[in-house]
């Protein structure tokens, strides 16, 4: 009784202990389960969330004394063979950086004076760098494959490995709600487990000072059996046989069959091939202070379960079943250590239990003890640390489960009744401090790398920003300069066209009035004069001779139009070569000359190139080609052997007719003069208005006697000069007067009955024909360097707002990321994880 009266305060004083740190602990819960909603929603909406891979180097940093990091490769699951040299430190101050995450893995937690040494006894094998909680199962491939998880996990997209890593997090948020409930329940559950025959049964009939679990050499618990003090069954000692797929309540019968104790070993044997779950009431007369079960406190569940490599349904079962329990007690074969199924499982439950009941048994059967001992704590250093650094509370070895009277068990008994109640802090909250804890760490983690990542992020888009900015407010600026310029270049090669075919033109016409070809350097040859007989041949032939040359002169104008235009297109691709940026492709176009003043048309499923046709006077005419083989053009008249109407406007008129000077007398020239003075009578002279007048006068004139004795002189004057014009001036005359009427047809308006309407002359209308060719060529070259140039200013455009776009992203993550740092530290403080341990 003075006994249970000296343990009754130490465990009321631990209880509350326990309650105050219980509520910080779920305030912390509820903090980190809004924290990771957080982080999926910002995964959803507003960041990608990169993997991390970190591959420890051999070397470490030492910086300072109190500063010391391991150098690591920091590479992503999307992207494994792009690695980013950077350093983790250890460090007793956090910030948000990537080098403060390993002091959270291996600081948070530790307040003895042994931290340090801790530190240094972590092995490599653990990575402690590396995410815990949300780590991915990366194992693809094939077993021992070069190219396993790296080659088949960056084959996927950053979002469906951020699609992984957000279900991960889905994960952890519903094993938060179970942790609440766990912290929440006023219970302890204790799962006691092992591999095959270690001893576990023996170990829990050891516990309750009973033979109540069935015992044998071969394997015999098949079934999770749950060991409760029998005041939670109205003090009734039975066995509770759980129905399959039934949630089992102590108030509801139809969730349960009733059994006795003495029938467990018949219903252990009919559980051999299913995993059921029994719930044993019993009652233990030992005092509180003594016993584990009814201690006066807080209500304590021995669970004893399955051994290890049983079968892998049932080792799978209990993989999952830890989950569920506060305590782990493992029990070990001093003969067989830890065997690999040992190693995974105390390797999983450490993820969230740091602290695990090790008792290592038969160890009176050993030897070579102190071997055992380093052999055996060595294992335990490697898959539980924390287990490891507390090793003289938490692993004992044993000789005997069978005796009480054994020191060890008695000692072992002792560390776990402490354990579980008055360390109830460690034993019952820790599992979920850790949790906790390694939740954090793994958060800080992710966030501390796509933190690097935005970095990288901003850095680049301010780069990217940097070259592409300039250009594209240069390209803005010099767009209206670039359209200036090639409207002047257009402008140019169209007035330059328009100048030279006219100029080219009126020289052509000129000399065709002159009787000489258009062109000097022309093919044409003029024919010779074949005689009087053939004068009307000579005259078309004459006409036909004179519009080739025409014809020429129109394609040396067209040519020059060409080099215009070549010129053009060569000032636009300069224009082109100083505008346009580097990186933009620039025309394949090619331009060829010899295209010009064509149009390719389809008649009866055939190409015909046709020449442009233009209205002149005379009609309907292809200017340019053909106008010396159009019959109506090449036709001659009466007036192309005898111009009387151009000498008669000369001699007669008032002399202005094409303002010409005739050059030295000829023999129609005489004659006219002849004419000229047979019709002065009365000194006037005949001009237009007198010359029905004159007509009569000289009528009455040859009446009298006088006047005819004089008219037989004047009349063989007019024979004579009329004679010598034919023979001697008509050869020489003919071409001159072909190319003035060919010249005036094309120059001068024509009459109608409605009146003088002018129409396109001959060098206006090709000047304007030219002009028009050269200006589409120069304006096509220009749009195609328009276009080129709005199409860069464009992708300029969409690049810069990209550039900018991430640079706001990234600057958002990265602040937003900051701020998960901050929170993630405020829980920490918040629910003292360091004075947990």
């Amino acid at each position: 009784m003075a006994a249970t009266e000296e343990a009754s305060p130490t465990l009321f004083a631990a209880q509350e202990a326990y309650v105050e740190q219980k509520d910080r602990l779920l305030g912390g819960l509820g903090a980190a389960k809004s924290l990771i909603s957080d982080i999926r929603v910002f995964n959803k909406d507003s960041w990608t969330i990169r993997y991390p891979l970190l591959r420890a180097k051999s070397d470490t940093v030492e910086s300072s004394p109190k500063l010391r990091g391991i150098r690591h490769y920091l590479s992503f699951a999307d992207d494994p063979s792009s690695e980013t040299d950077i350093t983790l430190e250890r460090s007793f101050t956090r910030s948000l950086t990537l080098a403060s995450i390993l002091d959270a893995r291996e600081n948070d937690g530790h307040d003895s004076p042994s931290t340090s040494d801790a530190n240094e006894r972590s092995t490599p094998d653990s990575e402690p760098s590396h995410l815990q909680v949300l780590r991915l199962d990366l194992n693809l491939g094939s077993p021992g494959s070069s190219a396993g998880a790296g080659a088949l996990v960056s084959q996927l997209e950053k979002v469906s490995i951020a699609n992984l890593v957000d279900k991960r997090i889905a994960v952890s948020a519903q094993h938060i709600d179970r942790l609440r409930v766990r912290v929440e329940d006023m219970s302890s559950k204790v799962l006691v487990t092992g591999d095959v025959n270690a001893g576990k049964s023996t170990f829990v009939n050891a516990l309750l000072r009973r033979e109540v679990m069935p015992v044998d050499q071969q394997p015999c618990t098949a079934a999770f059996c749950e060991v409760h003090d029998f005041s939670e069954n109205d003090n009734v000692e039975e066995v509770h046989v759980v129905k399959d797929a039934a949630t089992y309540k102590i108030d509801d019968e139809s969730t349960y069959q009733r059994a006795s104790l003495d029938d467990l070993q018949s219903i252990m044997d009919g559980e051999k091939n299913s995993l059921g779950l029994l719930k044993l009431y019993l009652h233990d007369s030992r005092p509180l202070s003594q016993s584990l079960l009814n201690n006066g406190v807080v209500d304590i569940s021995l669970i004893d379960a399955p051994g290890l490599n049983r079968d892998s349904f049932k080792t799978t079962a209990l993989f999952s079943r830890q989950e569920e329990i506060d305590i782990v007690v493992f029990v070990v074969s001093a003969e067989n250590h830890l065997t690999e199924s040992a190693r995974s499982f105390l390797r999983t439950a450490s993820n969230e239990k740091a602290y695990l009941f090790i008792v290592v048994n038969k160890f009176d059967q050993i030897k070579d003890k102190e071997k055992c001992r380093r052999l055996v704590l060595d294992q335990i250093r490697e898959v539980s640390p924390r287990s490891y650094d507390d090793a003289n509370d938490l692993v004992h070895f044993v000789d005997s489960l069978v005796s009480n009277d054994d020191p060890s068990f008695e000692d072992l008994e002792a560390s776990l009744r402490s354990f579980v109640l008055v360390k109830r802090a460690k034993s019952k909250l820790n599992p979920a401090s850790t949790y906790l804890s390694n939740l954090l760490s793994d958060i800080e983690l992710l966030v501390g790398a796509n933190a690097i990542v935005a970095q990288e992020e901003i850095v680049r888009a301010k780069g990217d920003l940097d070259t592409a900015l300039p250009v594209l407010e240069r390209m803005k600026s010099s767009r209206q300069v670039v359209e200036d310029a090639l409207e002047a270049v257009e402008e140019q090669g169209a007035r330059s066209a328009t100048s030279k075919t006219k100029r080219m033109l009126m020289d052509a016409l000129d000399r065709i009035a002159e009787g000489l070809p258009g062109v000097e350097l022309s093919s044409v040859q003029m024919p010779s004069y074949p005689g009087l007989l053939n004068i009307w041949d000579y005259a078309r032939d004459v006409r036909r001779a004179l519009l080739a040359s025409l014809d020429m002169a129109v394609k040396d104008a067209e040519d020059e139009a060409r080099i215009i235009a070549t010129a053009g297109v060569q000032q636009v691709l300069a224009i082109g070569e100083e505008h346009l940026p580097a990186g933009v492709e620039r025309s394949r176009r090619v331009f060829m000359p010899e295209a010009m003043f064509s149009t390719h048309r389809m008649r009866n499923g055939k190409r015909k190139i046709c020449r442009d046709s233009i209205v002149v006077a005379g009609g309907m005419l292809g200017l340019g080609i053909g106008l010396a083989t159009r019959p109506e053009m090449i036709q001659p008249t009466f007036f192309d052997l005898l111009d009387v109407p151009h000498h008669f406007w000369v001699y007669c008129g008032d002399g202005k007719e094409n303002n010409e000077d005739e050059s030295g007398p000829s023999a129609l020239s005489i004659m006219s003069v002849g004419i000229g003075v047979v019709t002065m009578i009365g000194g006037q002279a005949i001009g237009i208005r007198a010359f029905v007048e004159s007509a009569v006068r000289i009528a009455d004139v040859l009446s009298h006697e006088t006047a005819r004795s004089w008219a037989a002189p004047v009349f063989g004057a007019i024979v004579m000069s009329a004679t010598a014009y034919f023979v001697l001036e008509l050869p020489s005359s003919v071409p001159r007067t072909v190319g003035r009427r060919i010249r005036n047809s094309l120059t001068k308006p024509e009459s109608s009955g409605l009146g003088t309407q002018e129409e396109p002359l001959f060098v206006d209308a090709h000047a304007a024909r030219v002009a028009r060719e050269a200006r589409k060529v120069l304006r096509l070259a220009a749009w195609d360097l328009k276009e080129r140039l709005r199409v860069a200013t464009e992708e300029r455009s969409r690049e810069v707002r990209g550039a900018e776009e991430m640079e706001r992203r990234a600057v958002r993550a990265k602040e937003w990321f900051a701020t998960v740092g901050k929170r993630t530290a405020d829980i920490r403080e918040q629910t003292g994880l360091v004075a947990l341990s």
